[in-house]
């Protein structure tokens, strides 16, 4: 080998400082190579990790559920007395094999049954009418039974229930005792008689003979917005118009109302069938609109959509 290709291999052979930063490169992206491919088989988020520019995390606390507070009114056993009491009534001792003194027993299993003659009067309803929550689980039901004469019986019937409400017993022997007492009236503030020949007592005449005997079409008398349907099959065969009391004189003594225009009234009706005459009567909220009254709402409990009630 001559001199001179022997200088020129050593000079090859010899690393420069170029030489050396490309081969550090070229192994720097051989390693990320591996990475990435390390990362795509261990799945997206080690992928993501591997190729992010490192950077502080900050991560979010662990959201938690609004914590749900359940509130439970303590449940009333009126009904659990009612059926109680109507089953007691109607058991003796001597026959406990009858429905009713299984059914009497079976919600009272402490509760001695009435030791009275053959012949003893069953009432004809049952009905609870008050109930007072003497302690937690401790309640006093009152109920009353009706008889075939018109006579009524009150009786206190003591019943305990659990923490949860969910079940009842009669903890001890009914005890007649004397009627709730009756309280005043409410004051009524329909003080003011209208004209029965007159535009409101006229328009509420009309929309409940549609209501409650079928004349005419009951849509026609609603405001707008306003949808309650009849009573369907219609119970009577005519509704007229006793007396119209009115909540409000000056409104309701307008024959031409302003639009918009709201008038409440309470219309006693006369409704008559094939058995005889019903007197009846209902809440109404009269709205004026192009120079009528319209029916806005029915106070009575009944569903009905649009229209807020007064």
């Amino acid at each position: 080998m001559s001199p001179a290709m022997q200088a020129a291999e050593e000079h090859a052979a010899l690393p420069t400082a170029a030489g050396a930063r490309l081969q550090q490169m070229r192994r720097r992206v051989r390693l990320g190579r591996l990475g990435v491919w390390a990362a795509v088989s261990a799945g997206p988020i080690a992928l993501a990790v591997a190729v992010a520019t490192p950077a502080t995390v900050v991560r979010a606390a662990p959201a938690t559920k609004p914590t749900t507070v359940k509130t439970t009114a303590p449940a009333n056993p009126s009904g659990y007395a009612t059926v109680f009491l109507g089953a007691w009534l109607r058991s003796r001792a001597g026959a406990e094999s009858t429905a009713q003194a299984r059914l009497a027993q079976s919600m009272a299993p402490d509760v001695d049954l009435p030791g009275t003659a053959d012949a003893q009067p069953e009432p004809d309803s049952v009905v609870a009418v008050r109930s007072a929550q003497q302690t937690g689980t401790a309640w006093s039901v009152t109920v009353a039974a009706q008889y075939a004469d018109g006579s009524v019986r009150y009786f206190a019937v003591p019943v305990a229930a659990d923490s949860s409400g969910a079940s009842f017993t009669v903890s001890g022997a009914p005890g007649v005792v004397a009627g709730p007492a009756r309280t005043k009236g409410v004051q009524s503030p329909y003080t003011v008689t209208v004209p029965t020949d007159g535009e409101v007592s006229s328009a509420a005449g009309e929309f409940l003979a549609a209501y409650l005997a079928g004349a005419g079409e009951v849509d026609r008398y609603l405001a707008p917005g306003v949808s309650l349907s009849p009573v369907s099959p219609a119970p009577y065969q005519t509704v007229t118009v006793q007396q119209m009391l009115a909540a409000d004189q000056e409104a309701a003594a307008e024959s031409v109302p302003a639009d918009g225009t709201r008038v409440r009234v309470m219309a006693e009706v006369e409704a008559r069938d094939s058995a005889g005459r019903w007197p009846l009567a209902y809440e109404l909220t009269l709205k004026a609109r192009s120079g009528r009254w319209e029916v806005a709402s029915l106070e009575s409990g009944t569903t009905q959509t649009g229209g807020a009630r007064s």
